[in-house]
């Protein structure tokens, strides 16, 4: 069975919209509980979730890893689903997951797909079929073994932008991981507030100055100042 884990922070216009379509999704009800791990929000976004009865808890620490630690540290099942607040997965999606993992892979995520129609967007979606991690990102969800991700030592809090690519690094040191070769659906509003070239490259401008050992709070400053956005 499944427990279903979202970090939010100010999602009051997704967050019914995404709990709806998950439990639509989950054609075998293999999930037996969302947990939603706010950050601290100002908007509705605990008090809708409560009121269409999943748990939604004020996560101690704000930052979506530690929020997803948080809610990791409160599921009671032994497969986790990591998703954003504004993604969708495919239909039939736990079968999916359960698949892979009577297959023996302890984790793993979906293709992507964008809510708006650019070549840019497809084009990267199209490559989020391979196994490389300059497009592997939390858009694409996550499903873990409980006992793969406490080895790996869940996800990594001083990753504050990241935090997707330090995990399933080290995931992949402690069991098989597989990308199920269907497409989750997430927004592009980020895209279309920022321009798609600009948020694209920058993005992909982050990515490098990880990947070359910048700092974390390099990474976040070089963030806040080409994206508008309230949330890092």
């Amino acid at each position: 069975m499944i427990s279903a884990i979202i970090p939010t922070f100010n999602e009051a216009a997704h967050i019914k919209a995404t709990i709806k379509k998950l439990l639509e999704y989950d054609k075998g009800g293999l999930i037996t509980e969302i947990i939603i791990t706010d950050g601290g929000s100002t908007d509705d976004t605990v008090a809708i979730a409560n009121s269409i009865g999943v748990r939604a808890v004020v996560s101690p620490k704000k930052g979506r890893a530690a929020q997803m630690n948080y809610g990791a540290s409160l599921a009671t099942e032994n497969i986790f689903y990591f998703l954003h607040a504004d993604t969708i997965p495919p239909p039939n999606f736990t079968a999916d997951i359960l698949k892979a993992i009577e297959e023996d892979y302890g984790a793993g995520c979906f293709m992507l797909s964008f809510d708006y129609n650019h070549w840019l967007l497809k084009a990267n979606c199209w490559f989020t079929r391979f196994d490389i991690d300059a497009v592997r990102f939390g858009d694409q969800s996550l499903f873990v073994k409980k006992e793969k991700f406490e080895k790996a030592g869940g996800f990594s809090e001083k990753h504050i932008v990241l935090e997707d690519q330090y995990i399933i690094k080290q995931l992949k040191k402690v069991c098989r991981f597989t990308i199920i070769k269907k497409p989750m659906l997430t927004s592009a509003r980020k895209y279309l507030e920022n321009g798609i070239y600009k948020t694209k490259g920058t993005f992909y401008l982050i990515y490098f100055m990880y990947r070359i050992g910048y700092s974390q709070q390099k990474l976040v400053a070089t963030y806040r100042k080409l994206i508008k956005e309230n949330k890092v």
